[in-house]
């Protein structure tokens, strides 16, 4: 199979990995934000991270959709590996106090979305970023 692509469907293919990493980002910030709302607000210091997770998510997934440059879907993939790093921190050794388990359906949410993320994001960036 090849995988070179002509000037419009490598086009179509770049948009396409632009709408997937910014749903990805979009649903990691409202499971955080969902969360946030539930609960976790009252927790301190992650109660405030979780509420900049999702106002990052969201700003990333805005400014990914409007900027085509290699600088978002960077940032993309930044979020989504340090958010799944927190988790696993959180998970595994506690993380500023909070100890968290690793099953839930908004645990399995963030997780695919923050794994979607950076796989698309990733490819983006090796499409080229302007495609």
């Amino acid at each position: 199979m090849s995988t070179n692509l002509s000037g419009g469907g490598r086009h179509v293919a770049a948009e396409l990995l632009r709408g997937v990493t910014a749903a990805g980002l979009l649903m990691s910030a409202v499971v955080h934000l969902d969360l946030w709302a539930q609960g976790v607000s009252g927790v301190p210091v992650i109660g405030p991270l979780f509420l900049l997770n999702a106002v990052a998510g969201l700003v990333l997934a805005l400014v990914l959709l409007s900027w085509k440059h290699w600088l978002p879907p960077l940032g993309a993939v930044g979020f989504g590996v340090l958010t799944l790093l927190a988790f696993v921190l959180a998970v595994t050794v506690g993380l500023f106090g909070s100890h968290e388990v690793a099953a839930g359906v908004p645990q399995l949410l963030a997780g695919v979305a923050e794994v979607v993320t950076v796989v698309a994001a990733l490819g983006l960036l090796a499409m080229g970023s302007r495609s």
